[in-house]
C-alpha cells in the first residue's frame, strides 16, 4: 500500500510540474496554490520513501533552503521570477540531494535552448519590450526528467519481477 502511495506522490508531482510548465508557458506565471501544494506534500513524499529525520530530510531540506536563498538572490537581480524561485525550492524538498546537481544542470540547459528561441522569436516579430523567458517549462522539463530516468525506472525489480519466470 505505502509503494501505491509513493508512486501516486510521483505521478501528482509530474502534473504539477507539467500544470507548473503550461501555466508558465502562457501567462508567464506559476501559481502560488501549486508551488504550495508541492512543497507541502514533500514529507508525505520522505514518509513513503522510508526517510529517517535524520540525516535524509534534515539534507533534503538544508538544500531546499539553500536552494531559496540563492535563487532569492537571483529574483533580487531580476534574473529570475518569483513563482521560479518557489517552484525549484519546492522540487529541492522531493529531489534528493545527490540528484539536485543534475536537475540544475538539466534545467540550465534547457533554459538555455529556451533563452535562444525565444530571443530569435522576438528578433524576428521586431519586438521593443523586454524579453520574459518562461523558465519554469526548463525547471518543470528538468524536474521531469529526473522523475523518468531515476524515479521511474522501468526495471524488472520495479515491477515487481525477480526472476525470469517473474
Amino acid at each position: 500500500m505505502l509503494e501505491y502511495l509513493h508512486y501516486g506522490l510521483l505521478v501528482a508531482l509530474a502534473i504539477a510540474l507539467l500544470v507548473a510548465a503550461f501555466t508558465d508557458l502562457k501567462r508567464r506565471q506559476i501559481d502560488n496554490w501549486l508551488n504550495a501544494g508541492i512543497a507541502l506534500a514533500a514529507p508525505l513524499f520522505w514518509w513513503s520513501s522510508g526517510l529517517a529525520l535524520w540525516p535524509d530530510v534534515a539534507w533534503q531540506f538544508g538544500v531546499a533552503v539553500v536552494t531559496f536563498f540563492i535563487c532569492a538572490g537571483l529574483f533580487a537581480l531580476r534574473w529570475m521570477g518569483g513563482g521560479d524561485v518557489k517552484l525549484l525550492t519546492a522540487l529541492a524538498l522531493w529531489i534528493a540531494p545527490a540528484l539536485f546537481l543534475k536537475l540544475v544542470i538539466i534545467m540550465a540547459l534547457v533554459g538555455g535552448v529556451l533563452t535562444l528561441l525565444f530571443g530569435m522569436w522576438h528578433f524576428m516579430r521586431r519586438q521593443k519590450d523586454r524579453l520574459a523567458i518562461p523558465y519554469g517549462v526548463a525547471i518543470s522539463a528538468a524536474g521531469l526528467w529526473i522523475l523518468s530516468t531515476e524515479y521511474f525506472p522501468l526495471t524488472a525489480t520495479a515491477l515487481g519481477h525477480t526472476g525470469a519466470a517473474g
